[in-house]
């Protein structure tokens, strides 16, 4: 794709000393690699019924595809072929009908017609259908066209409407979205054991796959932040394995949702396409590096980041904070969704066991990176010849959940952790219970076993995440943002597994932990 056209190029030429002078929305219109906002030069959250039909119109689409999320928290496909004008401006308006009943366990069958309704903002075109094609993701609606009250979408949106109303902030989230390749070992330059951060091809086999996955995503709607081999690399019976990691920016959380769905569809479908596995599992084998989820989220108002103040984190950021560690336990039902989840949330695997928080510390459950506070000038210190001004860009600034892996349930994940961060804007001692659950050191060193001890401890399996998910079920349940019903099949899947004292059923058992990794290789 030829980013510099000569609209741009005539753009370039007339660009003043500040790049700002574009204008942010024309900025994001011409570099933007999704192709319908290119082509109706209009920000995707813009597009309408009738921009879709101009674009396929336009285009010579020949096919259309729904995708949406059902109660298992998988992505779920309708396909139509375009016979006319009149069946496309139909299927627009009012959607198409669905089997509810075979989405949704609760729905009976005799009465089990749901409606899917496309949302526009979603639209791109379908990277890998044979004929050309759109995508778009779907909401459901009941048969009185009122969105369905358990759908996980609209769990996530009810989520964020109570908490604009409550708080007054809008909510933002990003995704680090890790995952494995699972290739035949390759002799040529092997890779190094759990050394696989950061390096370079041809140490690291798998950087085209996933530049080329970067790409895919970000034509479908995706704001990707970076890529980069992660430190996960083993060999074991003729296989490789070498972990990734594609990190996103943080947008408003449905909008995040939306693209770590269709995230790990691509980087599926494209290890299809390489003929190599690519899994998400929390564990693919007992000590070497799972695969998390990390969740950053940032509180913003009239488009600003409100997570600093003075320099310092905010107290609102600090009340998320207190509000995220008092619901840790239950969250891990929708983050950690499998037993093997709970073979990853060990000590010195850079994953949490203790409920606490720090600055730029890993061992912690909550962590607060780096977020270019200080008014430093290392630009100007690493490149000598830069006369001009650097502008100070604020704003970055984010906290970090890192207990979350791939079995993560996302949109109700994202869903419990907004009705965390607003218990803890709500908690009249959110400020204290903070600072009493700090940790500014590693909690895995010897020397502070003390403090390791007064600290909450994170589940340790599916049946005590189920156990915690029943003790605290009033805080999701509250104005029926989580239905009981869907509280209730949560605890029952999490108890199905009966996987109480699995950790030490499966202490030197190495076929046992083999067939269980396999059994979940392919978690959501």
């Amino acid at each position: 794709m030829n980013f510099i056209n000569s609209e741009f190029s005539e753009m370039l030429v007339c660009l003043p000393d500040q790049y700002n002078t574009i204008g942010m929305k024309d900025s994001e219109i011409l570099l933007n690699p999704n192709k319908i906002v290119q082509y109706l030069k209009k920000p995707s959250a813009e597009f309408t019924r009738q921009d879709i039909i101009r674009y396929i119109v336009d285009n010579n689409v020949e096919m259309v595809n729904f995708r949406y999320v059902a109660e298992d928290g998988k992505l779920k496909t309708l396909n139509f072929v375009i016979s006319s004008l009149e069946f496309l401006d139909s299927l627009f308006a009012v959607g198409e009908r669905v089997d509810g009943s075979s989405l949704f366990s609760y729905i009976e069958a005799g009465s089990s017609d749901l409606y899917v309704i496309p949302r526009f903002k979603t639209a791109f075109v379908s990277p890998f259908s044979l004929v050309p094609s759109i995508d778009i993701l779907c909401s459901f609606y009941t048969f009185e066209g009122k969105p369905l009250e358990s759908a996980p979408e609209y769990i996530l949106r009810k989520a964020h409407k109570e908490f604009r109303t409550a708080t007054g902030y809008n909510f933002k989230a990003m995704g680090e979205l890790e995952y494995y390749v699972i290739c035949d070992k390759c002799s040529l330059y092997p890779g190094f054991d759990q050394k696989g951060y950061h390096a370079s091809q041809p140490f690291a086999k798998w950087e085209n796959f996933r530049t080329e996955a970067m790409r895919i995503i970000a034509s479908a709607g995706g704001k990707i932040k970076y890529g980069h081999s992660e430190v996960g690399y083993f060999s074991k019976d003729g296989s490789e394995y070498e972990q990734n990691e594609i990190e996103f920016l943080p947008d408003n959380v449905e909008d995040a949702a939306d693209q770590l769905v269709i995230a790990k569809w691509v980087l599926r479908m494209l290890g299809n396409k390489f003929g190599v596995i690519i899994s998400f599992a929390p564990k693919i084998t007992v000590g070497k590096a799972g695969s998390g989820l990390h969740i950053h989220m940032q509180l913003e108002k009239n488009g600003e980041n409100m997570m600093i103040e003075n320099d310092l984190l905010s107290p609102a950021a600090r009340r998320m904070i207190a509000g995220l560690l008092d619901l840790a336990s239950p969250l891990t039902s929708f983050g950690n969704s499998i037993p093997t989840s709970y073979l990853r949330l060990v000590p010195h695997q850079e994953a949490p066991t203790n409920i606490c928080w720090g600055d730029r510390n890993r061992s912690a459950l909550v962590r607060v990176p780096l977020g270019w506070v200080a008014k430093t000038s290392m630009i100007k210190n690493a490149n000598p010849q830069e006369t001009g001004e650097i502008p100070y860009i604020p704003g970055k600034q984010t906290v970090e959940l890192r207990s979350p892996d791939g079995s993560a349930d996302i949109y109700h994940l994202l869903a419990g952790i907004i009705i965390a961060a607003q218990h803890g804007l709500e908690m009249p001692d959110a400020l204290q219970k903070a600072e009493e659950q700090f940790v500014s050191v590693n909690i895995f060193k010897e020397e502070y076993k003390e403090r390791i001890e007064k600290l909450r401890h994170l589940p340790v399996s599916c049946w005590d995440s189920a156990e915690s998910l029943e003790k605290y079920r009033s805080y999701f349940e509250k104005n029926n943002v989580f239905p009981a019903g869907i509280i209730d099949r949560f605890i029952r899947q999490l108890k199905s597994f009966d996987d109480k004292n699995l950790s030490a059923d499966l202490y030197g058992h190495d076929d046992k932990i083999k067939e269980l990794v396999q059994k979940y290789l392919h978690c959501q």
